[in-house]
């Protein structure tokens, strides 16, 4: 991993940056899945407490992102993105976890799970796991649809803290990995 990719999103009057990075993201997971790529990786550089900001990072070799850009993948994102031409990775970096959250928010799957598991009855199922349990998070994500089963859903983003060494690994269909990095900056 030793370039990077940057796209930023233009202001629009129409759309919110919300809506354009979800639309930005959805375009990627899709490429992702097409290259069967296990080696590109995300970061939002301008990540905030709600919000994936207005910048998206893309982390592999050259030649992998120059895979990528070959697919066309962002058709119907001219005008509303910038995109800079990969470049190398600057030389003074620190690297981050950059991976899915999930939530247990649904106390009624739960306890479909123990009724199946341990032969609970509703009433038994219901006071082992009360409504209240269900699990918020408090991170920023993007909205899309999966392209394995069509489900849209909700990908919570949690960047982690800086680190001095990097970690190799494989990311997702998504450029998210739960143990490797990518380069901060």
């Amino acid at each position: 991993m030793d370039h990077y990719l940057e796209i930023r999103l233009l202001p629009d009057p129409e759309f919110s940056p919300g809506l354009l990075m979800n639309a930005l993201f959805a375009k990627l997971h899709r490429a992702l899945v097409d290259l069967d790529s296990k080696t590109i990786g995300a970061s939002f550089p301008d990540i905030g407490k709600q919000t994936l900001g207005q910048r998206l990072r893309l982390h592999s070799t050259a030649d992998e992102l120059t895979r990528l850009m070959t697919l066309n993948w962002l058709t119907g994102m001219g005008d509303h993105v910038t995109v800079k031409e990969p470049g190398p990775i600057p030389e003074a970096v620190s690297y981050r976890v950059v991976r899915r959250m999930q939530a247990k928010s649904n106390p009624e799957r739960l306890r479909r799970r123990q009724i199946k598991r341990k032969r609970l009855d509703q009433e038994q199922a219901r006071q082992a796991i009360p409504d209240a349990v269900a699990e918020r998070l408090d991170l920023p994500f993007v909205t899309v649809k999966s392209r394995s089963n069509g489900q849209r859903f909700r990908l919570f983003i949690d960047q982690g803290p800086a680190r001095a060494e990097p970690v190799n690994g494989l990311f997702s269909h998504y450029g998210l990995s739960a143990t490797a990095t990518v380069p901060w900056f």
